[in-house]
């Protein structure tokens, strides 16, 4: 370990557990590594910046932001929530039930996991609640379906791997939609047996809607339920990319919101906008840092002689990607997602080819390995979300989630020991 390495991980992990923001102490130690430790000149760092957002698939994540903005304030969401109701509100945990499926299904046209927990959690957080569920499981179980929003395609997270790897994104996101419904379908069977343990449900009379209303429920929604299926099919048709997918989505969002639903204004549009720019501005520049970082770590070699190690250990692939689970969760603690994977990513890529792993596979274990981390103090993202629309402590939240975020692990070691979850749709 060269004597730049060792100054660059210092540096690295002092920021961090100083507390540093993860986007701030990844720019900082590129600097530190610019200035000591090469010789070229520090005006390349801001080019270098450029050069790291100038590419046309991140164009897919701004865009995607927008749109769920765009659903979240246009309507969308709630129509997507009675719906559930309409489909399973009649059943004992009926509700709960159905805040799993409007996760699904508004994950299936966000892409984002906070994004997720606002939109349902905000209608259903309260209505569990009034309706005899305790608070802490109704909150939990948000924030737990809500970590879907990363997994279920179109996934900013899978972009930014397939950015890193340079993986197809429409790859990706056909190898996601398998495990992302499985995950669900485990927290819908979760949901049930705590229902029937607990005797939720029995208050939800309000919630069985007559015929004609469940008609009429799917009917207001039928343009919503209509969008993953505009945009990912639009994917997998070979009609648009994934970038053109995003832009698409914007569109189409906008029409129904502005026009159909009228939910919204023309003068609501500044401030969607508005609040849609901060959030893609804090991704990409994470995503900027992470890229620039991941520069230096090539730079140093890090990556190779990682994986040089790793080799002469002769790992058998299963236990390499226990290895890997492990060192995801822990990651998922304390980093955000999308820097995780552009740190992580180009270490273990290389071990992955050179034990016969497929990329795709692991692109997909990584981010179901983050989005548990999503829901895990002391970052987890999800938590924060979540107790601010419950009312709760972030760790009341954390540990409201540990049954479901069980859950979530099972399907994750299930996913990562059968690659049948992931290669099903690719073949």
């Amino acid at each position: 370990m060269t004597e730049a390495t060792i100054a660059l991980l210092v540096v690295l992990f002092a920021l961090l557990f100083s507390s540093a923001p993860i986007a701030v102490a990844l720019g900082l130690t590129t600097f530190v590594y610019f200035f000591y430790f090469t010789t070229i000149p520090l005006t390349q760092v801001p080019e270098t910046l450029f050069n790291a957002l100038n590419t046309f698939p991140l164009m897919a994540i701004p865009f995607f932001v927008l749109a769920a903005t765009l659903m979240s304030r246009g309507g969308i969401s709630e129509r997507l929530t009675k719906v559930g109701i309409a489909a399973v509100g009649g059943f004992r945990g009926g509700l709960a039930m159905t805040a799993v499926l409007s996760c699904v299904f508004f994950a299936a046209i966000s892409g984002s996991s906070p994004a997720t927990v606002v939109a349902v959690g905000t209608l259903l957080i309260p209505a569990m609640i009034r309706n005899g569920y305790d608070r802490q499981f109704s909150t939990g179980l948000i924030a737990t379906s809500g970590s879907l929003g990363i997994l279920i395609p179109p996934s900013i997270p899978l972009i930014v791997y397939g950015i890193a790897t340079e993986q197809s994104i429409g790859d990706l996101f056909i190898a996601g939609i398998v495990p992302g419904l499985f995950a669900g379908a485990l927290l819908l069977v979760m949901v049930v047996v705590v229902s029937r343990r607990r005797g939720y449900g029995s208050g939800e009379n309000a919630f069985v809607l007559r015929r004609q209303e469940k008609v009429r429920a799917f009917r207001d929604a039928a343009l919503s339920l209509l969008l993953p299926l505009f945009v990912l099919g639009g994917i997998y048709g070979g009609f648009f990319t994934p970038t053109e997918a995003a832009a698409m989505a914007v569109f189409y969002a906008l029409i129904i919101s502005l026009f159909v639903y009228r939910e919204i204004t023309v003068k609501d549009l500044g401030s969607i906008l508005l609040a849609s720019a901060r959030t893609s501005a804090m991704v990409m520049f994470i995503i900027a840092n992470g890229i620039l970082f991941s520069f230096v770590l090539t730079s140093e070699r890090i990556p190779n002689d990682i994986t040089e190690a790793l080799v002469s250990l002769d790992l058998a692939p299963w236990s390499f990607l226990a290895m890997v689970t492990v060192i995801l969760l822990i990651a998922g603690c304390f980093m955000e997602t999308s820097s995780a994977i552009l740190i992580l990513a180009p270490i273990l890529f290389p071990i992955a080819m050179e034990l016969g792993i497929d990329p795709i596979h692991l692109g997909i274990i990584m981010v179901m390995n983050l989005e548990i981390g999503m829901i895990t103090p002391p970052l987890g993202l999800n938590l924060f979300v979540a107790s601010g629309l419950s009312g709760m402590s972030v760790l009341r939240v954390a540990k409201a989630s540990i049954p479901s975020a069980v859950v979530l692990l099972g399907a994750l070691l299930v996913v990562t020991y059968v690659p049948w979850f992931t290669q099903v749709l690719l073949e």
